[in-house]
């Protein structure tokens, strides 16, 4: 199912909101937000995926800035993000640096929403700092294969790192982006997970291969006891229903599929997925009171 004409041009929501950096702890995090004029409301943190950037989200910025402080960073690695120190990283680096980046933006607490392989970092994160976690809300998690034999973690390691080096950002996000959306999606939304791929650092984007060969977040998911939610779209191959359901297990509630969607349903379908957001806070908010 396709969504409404979008209020803006892509270029246009690049211009309304635009690149930001924080420093801090010898550390620079590229980030964009909206919803200045809320800052009393629980901000919303938004962590993309691994072939993806903080412009991703421009759609929930448009919408959910005008009820929310909303933000969305360049992992490390990503845009001007300084990259993770280690060669092959692990979650915690990822959520180190944004703790960093919360620090630095004086965010004490936050709805953390994470998609794919931002939901790894979303759930290291939260098993570390529950305190400063309201909610976590996950979007086609990929889990990580941490627990998987040193075999599949190395293959499915390599056969990424090797695809990066054939094709390059541009030839990977001609490639990969084809499995991104569903079938329905318009032309608009496929353009717009190009754009984002496109643009990737080959070396954050190795580096990030490395977290997802080390990952396991169901494994960070039973130290966090605060409120989950997980979603998927029901028409994602790269994260399909069947692969969220451990994830959902691991948090204790039940998995939402989500009709008609993607792999990147928020960029496809962001009324629907604007919507779950929006609910999903809601409910962190009347928890916390």
């Amino acid at each position: 199912m396709t969504s409404p004409a979008f209020t803006l041009t892509h270029a246009d929501a690049l211009a309304r909101f635009p690149e930001q950096l924080a420093v801090v702890a010898q550390r620079t995090i590229g980030y964009r937000k909206a919803g200045d004029k809320h800052l009393r409301t629980m901000p919303i943190v938004m962590l993309h995926g691994i072939g993806s950037g903080a412009a991703s989200w421009v759609r929930q910025m448009e919408t959910l800035g005008d009820t929310h402080q909303v933000l969305a960073w360049d992992a490390p690695g990503y845009g001007k993000s300084r990259h993770v120190e280690a060669a092959s990283p692990v979650a915690s680096d990822y959520a180190d640096a944004l703790s960093d980046w919360l620090d630095a933006l004086a965010i004490e607490r936050c709805v953390l929403v994470g998609h794919s392989l931002g939901a790894i970092v979303a759930g290291s994160f939260a098993s570390k700092q529950a305190a400063r976690v309201a909610g976590l809300l996950l979007l086609s998690p990929a889990g990580g294969y941490g627990a998987a034999s040193a075999h599949v973690r190395e293959n499915k390691r390599d056969a990424r790192l090797a695809m990066l080096a054939e094709l390059g950002p541009q030839g990977l996000a001609e490639k990969r982006s084809v499995n991104m959306v569903s079938g329905g999606a318009s032309e608009d939304a496929r353009e717009w997970v190009r754009w984002n791929m496109a643009r990737i650092d080959p070396v954050g984007y190795a580096q990030a291969t490395h977290l997802l060969a080390n990952a396991d977040l169901a494994s960070d998911l039973t130290h966090f006891k605060g409120r989950v939610a997980v979603a998927v779209g029901a028409e994602d191959p790269i994260t399909p229903p069947a692969a969220c359901e451990p994830i959902a297990r691991a948090a204790n509630v039940s998995l939402q599929v989500i009709p008609g969607a993607g792999h990147a349903g928020y960029i496809e379908a962001p009324v629907r997925y604007n919507a779950l957001i929006e609910a999903f806070s809601a409910q962190c908010k009347g928890a916390t009171q």
